[in-house]
């Protein structure tokens, strides 16, 4: 009798994962509670905008992504994103990120000196960072802690701390060494310099000639925005595989498999389990087990985002670039970011237009998240007013919100999720966590993640 698979979650490592499980020709079924597939992935189209809800591209690097894209008939569709300069607000201006930086950290000499974004005494403390002699910490340790100890404060809070938050919308005196970023302290390991290591290995960028300034494309999304990805990878699954409004409130191990009860009072049959859903979700699922406390300790933090639609006329100060990213040193703005998508993404906007999405919530302003529309909107105008000079309202506005959604990886989170694991493999086997709480926040990581958990299925059968 062939073995059964139930992927909890429909988000895109839920749905990678039961791809990746179908196409080896294990009987695989996926569940999801809400009435749509994509997670965060969600796209709104109107009036020829092309507007992300979440997140709006993917890192080329990271390949898994556009490898599944060729595999789905999705390879024609990947665009690249427009290059441009970044910023960063402040001192009450906007200030080009140092050429030759890496995740906010200058590398090298000249742009760092000439830069606007740091004093003198920053200035000098960020260049004797290769001949510091600095002692390190064992064990895992706060990401903030790390750089501010290689860097000093200033370039940790007016560069770095931006960038790092704008990725994790956490505070990165919080964030985990060992979870986000483990590659820095191997490099300073070996180099002796986080600085040279990164030079050294060419994880930094080079500083671009004049004759050919153009920055390289790292992002990639697709021509009719992510969600067309979604859809393309539902319809490669089995007809009638997926069903959709299902949640899951039980999980019970029995003598052969384990029994899914639903929150209709349908009981699934499983004999392998792939649960791709949020730590808390997971733990309240398996909430028997007293090793599930860790999982619902893994915190989230609430972030939204307000995508603007505009006549370019009403930009008055056009910027070369694609967006900022705001100090958390600057009190006067409650936004943290802002695209320039329109000029991002050649596909986001009609000819003549401009459309820009504006983030808000942070450590200490959560509740921002849960104003009504109209009184973000107009959190987010009194700052573009400040810094763009745009006075006119938008033709229409979007806001969408995400409540306890970006997952934060505290110090001791390998550890903690390990511990889980562990367990997991000796009273659960056959049972796998998978998804952006556990291993990695992009898009590419958690298509990782859904395929190595096919993977070790797969390999069991």
């Amino acid at each position: 009798m062939s073995r059964k698979t139930v992927v909890i979650g429909g988000g895109i490592t839920g749905l990678s994962a039961a791809y990746y499980l179908q196409k080896a020709g294990v009987d695989t079924e996926l569940v999801e509670k809400t009435e749509r597939l994509g997670g965060k992935v969600r796209t709104f189209h109107k009036d020829g905008f092309t507007i992300e809800r979440g997140p709006d591209s993917f890192l080329a690097r990271k390949t898994s992504m556009l490898e599944l894209a060729e595999e789905i008939g999705m390879g024609q569709e990947v665009v690249k994103n427009s290059t441009g300069n970044a910023y960063i607000l402040a001192k009450g201006r906007l200030n080009r990120m140092p050429q030759g930086s890496h995740m906010g950290i200058p590398t090298r000499k000249r742009p760092l000196l000439k830069s606007t974004l740091f004093s003198g005494r920053g200035k000098v403390r960020a260049l004797l960072e290769p001949g510091k002699r600095v002692k390190e910490t064992t064990g895992d340790e706060a990401l903030g802690l790390f750089l501010r100890r290689r860097l000093g404060n200033e370039v940790v809070e007016n560069a770095v701390e931006p960038l790092l938050s704008g990725i994790y919308a956490g505070d990165i005196d919080r964030l985990s060494m060992d979870a986000t970023f483990p590659q820095f302290r191997e490099i300073t390991e070996e180099y002796g310099s986080l600085v040279k290591g990164l030079k050294d290995t060419g994880t930094a960028p080079p500083v671009r000639k004049k004759k050919n300034r153009e920055k390289p494309s790292a992002f990639r999304s697709f021509a009719g925005g992510l969600s067309g990805f979604i859809d393309a990878l539902q319809d490669a699954l089995k007809p009638g595989s997926v069903q959709l409004s299902k949640g899951v409130d039980h999980i019970e191990k029995k003598e052969h498999g384990y029994h899914i009860l639903m929150s209709d009072g349908e009981v699934k049959q499983a004999d392998d389990i792939i649960l791709a859903v949020p730590a808390p979700a997971a733990a309240k699922m398996l909430a028997h087990y007293d090793w599930t406390e860790p999982l619902k300790q893994m915190k989230a933090t609430s972030v939204a985002n307000v995508a603007m639609a505009f006549d370019k006329s009403a930009i008055k100060q056009d910027i070369d670039g694609t967006g900022f990213v705001v100090s958390r040193t600057t009190d006067d703005y409650r936004i943290t970011a802002c695209t320039w998508t329109h000029k991002k993404w050649a596909h986001a906007a009609p000819e003549g237009k401009a459309l820009l999405r504006c983030y808000i919530g942070k450590p200490g302003d959560e509740e921002v998240v849960d104003k009504t529309d109209e009184e973000i909107r107009d959190i987010v105008m009194k700052d573009l007013k400040k810094i763009m000079d745009i006075t006119d309202q938008p033709d229409f506005f979007v806001v969408t919100r995400w409540h306890n959604a970006m997952p934060q990886y505290s110090v001791g989170h390998k550890e903690r999720l390990n511990q889980v694991t562990n367990h997991m493999k000796r009273d659960l086997p056959g049972v796998q966590l998978a998804g952006a709480h556990y291993y990695g926040i992009g898009l590419p990581d958690c298509i990782d993640q859904g395929k190595e958990a096919a993977g070790r299925i797969i390999e069991s059968e």
